[in-house]
């Protein structure tokens, strides 16, 4: 799945789970088997957990750091603020 695919198939999650209590249960219960059947590539063994931001409490994720990252892909990440250059995890 490429990036413009990741992020209309993660819109749909969202939209999903904003719409369908059930559906939005069983993300936050066990996200890996949800996210297997609408199409994700999750490796077995890897944990995901879900969280919701409320109007108290907001997340903010740091994705792992790279192993390498070159000027260029820096410079990218922070004219646009797609932090999302620095995540290499199957799950994108």
């Amino acid at each position: 799945m490429d990036r413009k695919e990741m992020y209309k198939a993660t819109g749909k999650l969202i939209a999903k789970a904003w719409v369908d209590a059930q559906f939005k249960a069983k993300l936050m219960a066990d996200p890996a088997s949800v996210l297997r059947a609408e199409g994700f590539s999750i490796p077995e063994g890897m944990r995901i957990d879900v969280f919701e931001n409320t109007d108290e409490r907001i997340y903010l994720v740091i994705p792992k750091k790279p192993d390498q990252l070159s000027d260029e892909e820096l410079d990218i990440a922070a004219a646009e603020g797609q932090n999302d250059v620095f995540c290499s995890c199957d799950f994108y």
